[in-house]
């Protein structure tokens, strides 16, 4: 059974701990954390999840386990998704930011790498299957309800950082 770490409003670790399904405590939120992977064409790397996880599309990510931190969570994620070693100076992180009415902090990354999907190793209760996607057919199965709801504002949030950046993306 995972567990998580607990923080308060502040996103301060409380050194309280909840197992994953709980209820968050009154006063109490989550780390959550998410990555969008890019090749050198510019694709995205998404991901089907499983069945058991509702088979919407999505990008790569999940909670810290109790001890982990955010950097360290993403990196366990992709690994166990994925089976991508990702090494902490390949992290760029995008977006800091904490939803009240969920509960739950958050880290949007962003990671520029090159690999052949067929050589993944996914896990295969939690991902289907993967592809590299342009922002056109990911922006598609958002217009379709097909993409994970929670990351639908983390792409569009992810663009507008880009182009606040002057990176152009295709």
């Amino acid at each position: 059974m995972e567990i998580r770490d607990l923080y308060d409003i502040n996103r301060n670790l409380t050194g309280e701990t909840i197992k994953k399904g709980d209820p968050i405590p009154p006063n109490r939120y989550i780390l959550v954390v998410l990555s969008f992977i890019q090749n050198s064409k510019g694709e995205f790397l998404i991901q089907k999840r499983s069945i058991q996880k509702d088979g919407k599309y999505g990008s790569t990510g999940g909670h810290p386990k109790s001890g982990e931190s955010s950097e360290q969570g993403i990196i366990t994620e992709i690994k166990e998704e994925l089976g991508i070693d990702i090494l902490p100076e390949e992290l760029d992180l995008l977006f800091a930011g904490r939803s009240d009415s969920e509960q739950v902090f958050f880290n949007v990354y962003y990671i520029q790498k090159d690999f052949d999907i067929e050589s993944l190793a996914l896990q295969k209760d939690e991902v289907d299957f993967v592809e590299w996607m342009t922002l056109d057919q990911i922006k598609d199965l958002i217009d379709k309800g097909l993409f994970l709801k929670n990351h639908v504002e983390e792409v569009y949030r992810m663009i507008d950082i880009f182009k606040k950046r002057g990176i152009i993306l295709k």
